[in-house]
């Protein structure tokens, strides 16, 4: 089957377009675009991590003007969206609930085998939350035997609400804290639901859309990561399947050595998009495989909150910065929340020549993103390009 070629820069306007960077506002204005963004990526992570806003709301902060983080709760309260675990934790629109059922049974099948007491403990909190409705793990006695030694060292109570969870037995929504709230899904999703488990195959081609449908251009690879929690997929022979249909078809991008790479057949090719600048989370849909950012887009970039601190170069939580199809810099920050004060460690520039039209967009950029974090100001430690900088700093 002949592949199509693509130009470095049709690829790029193609994946931006795909994850609703083609320009800002894509999906529109107010709340109803929250939910166009998540219907329209199929997935959204979350992230606990709040040095700046967190993950989620910074990937609608990113693409809806205005956004307000109150907005996506009422999605949830709404119950048109659910949190689950798919390749991370993440948001779903709630008509893909059906979809969740074959990692829930993989989840329960694939586990070691659990002890009689810990079917017995999971069987008592499962009883506990039928009775007395919606718990957090605080609401159970600390039944740790010994200190805890790291994040992941759970109690036994939060082990088992997690195995709850993964299973499908038990649903999380979140305290405006972020805390996790464990509840039933019988009062979660609304009776008109779909929850028919889907076929191997329906599972498989639900991937192959999603995964397409986000990222505008995607390897098998990237589709198979999507569904890795789900065993003996069948993934990579619905995909052929689906190329001999005519629903996909394969592409080469000019530069690119990865292949084979796939998108819709009826995807358009000169995709258009503005010189919009977009702050954007590391968890967002055009930063989570790194790969990518080399590959299509010249960005050797990597969160460093995990990198020990002597060897971090850009710093802890730095935000790459897109101006059209071009990453222009990354941002180490932190929301100074008692303060009102943006603090940025770190503006490292890329290699490029910013004119005096995109250094103003990006001025309004940091403005809005200093309001998006309840912040007030905004103060530079340091910078690569103090040139820019200064410029920078005299529209504030």
């Amino acid at each position: 089957m002949e592949e199509l070629q693509l130009s470095e820069q049709q690829a790029r306007r193609i994946i931006l377009n795909a994850a609703g960077l083609a320009h800002r506002g894509q999906f529109g204005t107010g709340p109803e675009a929250v939910y166009k963004v998540i219907d329209h990526l199929g997935f959204v992570q979350l992230d606990t991590n709040y040095v700046v806003e967190r993950a989620h709301h910074q990937v609608m902060a990113a693409r809806i003007p205005d956004y307000e983080p109150q907005w996506l709760t009422d999605l949830v309260d709404d119950s048109r969206i659910f949190e689950f675990f798919i390749s991370e934790a993440g948001y779903l629109p709630m008509h893909d609930f059906r979809f969740s059922l074959p990692l829930k049974e993989s989840f329960t099948l694939n586990r070691k085998p659990l002890t009689p007491a810990e079917k017995t403990l999971m069987k008592q909190v499962l009883d506990r939350i039928e009775r007395e409705g919606p718990l957090m793990v605080s609401d159970f006695e600390q039944d740790r035997q010994q200190a805890g030694t790291g994040w992941w060292d759970w109690r036994p109570a939060k082990v088992a609400l997690e195995r709850l969870y993964l299973d499908g037995n038990l649903m999380i929504t979140r305290t405006k804290g972020f805390k996790k709230i464990y509840d039933l899904p019988l009062n979660l999703v609304p009776s008109e639901t779909n929850l028919t488990p889907p076929t191997a195959q329906e599972y498989a081609r639900y991937i192959i859309r999603r995964t397409v449908g986000a990222l505008g251009i995607a390897s098998a690879k990237e589709m198979l990561w999507r569904a890795r929690f789900v065993k003996n997929n069948l993934v990579k022979a619905e995909l052929e399947k689906m190329l001999t249909e005519g629903e996909l078809k394969r592409v080469s991008v000019e530069g690119v050595k990865t292949t084979p790479l796939y998108m819709f057949a009826d995807q358009a090719i000169d995709v258009q998009i503005s010189n919009d600048v977009f702050i954007l989370s590391p968890f967002d849909i055009l930063n989570v495989f790194r790969h990518r950012l080399r590959d299509f887009f010249d960005f050797d970039y990597q969160i460093e909150c995990f990198v020990p601190a002597p060897k971090r170069k850009y710093g802890y939580f730095s935000l790459p910065i897109l101006v059209g199809d071009t990453f222009i810099a990354r941002m180490d920050a932190k929301a100074d929340r008692k303060n009102k004060q943006l603090l940025v460690h770190n503006l490292h520039f890329e290699e490029v020549s910013l004119t005096d039209s995109v250094t103003l967009k990006l001025a309004e950029a940091l403005k809005d993103f200093v309001r998006f974090n309840q912040c007030r100001d905004i103060a530079f430690a340091k910078t690569n390009r103090p040139e820019y900088l200064t410029t920078l700093s005299g529209h504030f």
